[in-house]
This record gives structure tokens, sequence and C-alpha cells, in this order.
């Protein structure tokens, strides 16, 4: 377990080193001159300036070294948490994102405890029900909600809970009631991803032998369902749960520009539309390290659901089984 949680550490460093280097290089290497993009989004003409004031500001953003020079000066400051300063808003790039993190953390927790519920719900129910047009309409339910685009969905939910019904603020982040709709519009996607992927899940677990067995042994419907077939049609489920976390993140730049919450989604929405490279680098930096620590907590889920399941040194999931493999995220 130790040699695992260390492999899984050091490819949670890579893939931490890979984003930051892949933002930088896009946002740096683009077919424009990042000098007249820096100083047009910090407001400034450069026709209006004397070379030796291009020079300073050149200076001053770092802009006067070489792009490798750039990137090690970025990458040295980000180990540290300092990503520079915000071209547009005048500020360190981590005040500005610690000052919108705490809404986006919440909106995304509540957004992922109510699509865990929901698709487990959902799922149980579609897999439990007898009678078989109940079941099939609840099997399709996930399909009908994935096919939704979240923009509608908040459209339609602020429409009706909030213009009609006055239920729901509409916009702003005061109190929890301004979470309620923003986490609804991301769970439906979320959460009919996660029931789908439980009912393919519960079916084939539901005609395993042991499955049978314990039917045979006279235990009820709900007994088999909870106590025998749900831990283990639940593993791919968490495998997925791991990604559909990270996901509630970035669908907060959506969610959080239709609604006008002040977030990271929000903040990195504006930053993009005015060029200000040091904040979009800064969070993507910031979503990518919660994505990672989020899959590395759902991988250590498994032994917690399993305990037959052990890992192998490749960062696999092995069963008792040695020619049964399953590769983790």
């Amino acid at each position: 377990m130790t040699r695992y949680i260390v492999g899984r550490v050091l490819q949670a460093i890579v893939v931490l080193w890979a984003a930051f280097t892949v933002t930088f290089m896009i946002l740096y290497l683009l077919p424009a001159d990042p000098v007249k993009l820096q100083l047009g989004a910090a407001g400034i003409d450069e026709d209006s300036l004397t070379a030796e004031q291009v020079a300073a500001l050149k200076h001053e953003f770092g802009l006067d070294k070489s792009i490798w020079g750039q990137y090690w000066d970025r990458l040295t400051g980000a180990l540290t948490g300092d990503f520079g300063q915000s071209l547009t808003q005048h500020a360190p790039v981590m005040e500005l994102i610690d000052q919108r993190i705490g809404h986006t953390l919440l909106l995304s927790a509540t957004a992922a405890v109510l699509s865990l519920v929901v698709g487990a719900l959902l799922a149980y129910l579609a897999t439990f029900v007898r009678f078989n047009l109940l079941r099939v309409f609840l099997s399709r339910l996930p399909s009908l909600g994935a096919s939704f685009p979240q923009f509608f969905i908040a459209l339609l939910l602020i429409q009706y809970f909030s213009f009609e019904l006055g239920l729901f603020p509409a916009t702003g982040t005061a109190g929890f009631k301004s979470v309620v709709l923003p986490a609804v519009t991301i769970s439906l996607l979320t959460s009919s991803l996660l029931a789908q992927v439980l009912i393919k899940s519960f079916e084939e677990t539901l005609r395993q032998p042991y499955v049978v067995t314990a039917r045979a042994k006279g235990l009820s419907r709900s007994a088999v369902h909870l106590r025998h077939a749900f831990r283990n049609a639940a593993l791919p489920a968490v495998t997925l749960l791991g990604v559909l976390v990270g996901l509630t993140v970035t669908q907060s730049i959506v969610v959080e520009t239709v609604f006008t919450r002040e977030g990271i989604g929000r903040l990195a929405q504006q930053a993009v539309l005015s060029q200000d490279v040091p904040v979009v680098l800064g969070i993507v930096t910031v979503a990518a390290a919660l994505f990672v620590l989020v899959n590395l907590v759902v991988d250590l889920l498994y032994p917690l659901l399993d305990p037959r399941i052990s890992h192998g040194r490749a960062g696999r999931v092995r069963t008792p089984d040695a020619s049964v493999e399953v590769t983790s995220i």
C-alpha cells in the first residue's frame, strides 16, 4: 500500500506538471505578440509608449526574458503558490483565487453529494421495481437527463423557481439558497452519468452466482440489493465518481456565469475574455490539483469497498484471482 500511495503521488505530480506546462505553452506560444496581448489586457496602448516605457513594462511583466526563462519563473513561482500578478485586476493571482474558491468548492461539493444520492437512488429503483414499464422508464431517465445542455437547464430553473415561484435567487452567492439551483443544474448531468453506470453494473452483478445463491437462501430482494449487490456494483461507479467530482469543478465555469456567482468559474471566464494569462494559468493549475486529489482519494477507497482487492506494483487494482485485473484511473 505504501508503494502504491507513493506511486500515485508521483503520478499526481507529473499530471500537475503536465497541466501547467501545456497551459503555459498554449497561452504563451500562440501566434500573436504576447507583449501586445498582455499590455492590451492591462489597458495599455503600446503605440502611446516610448521604447523605454515598453522595455520597463516588459521587465515588470517578466516578458524581457526568453520563453524558457519565463517558463522557469512561472514554474518555480507556482511551486510556492505564487502565480504572479493579475494584469487586469492588479492583485496577486492566489489572492483572487482564495477570494473565490470557497464559493466554487461549496457548489461542487453540494452538486457531488446530490449527484451521488440521486444517481444511486435512481439506479436502485430502476433495478428493483418489478413493473416492466416503470423499470424501462426509470432506466431511460439517465439518458434523457444527460442530453439537455446545461445552460438550457439553468435558464429553465431560473424562469420557474426564481421568477415564477420566487423560491430561490436567480443570481448571487448570498446564503445557501443561492447554491441550490446551480447545484441542481450541475448534478442533472453528473447524476445521469453515474446512474447509467450503476444500472448496468447492478444488472450484471444481479446475475452473478452468489446473488442467485443469496436469493435461494430466502433473502428478501431489498437485502440482496443492499447487502450483496450494492458494494460490488458500486466499484465501476466509484471510478467514474472521481471523474464526475472533478467535472463539477469544470462545469462551474458555465453555471457560475449563468447564475452570476462570484466563483472560480466566473473568474476564469473573465480572465480568458481579458487575456489575463497569469490568472488563467493559476486557475488551471489549482483545478488540476483538485482533480488529482479527488481521484487519489477515490483510488484509496477501493480496498474499503472490497477487502479482497489489493494494489499491485504497477498501480493496478488486483483481485484474488491474478488473471483478473482492473486498471485504476
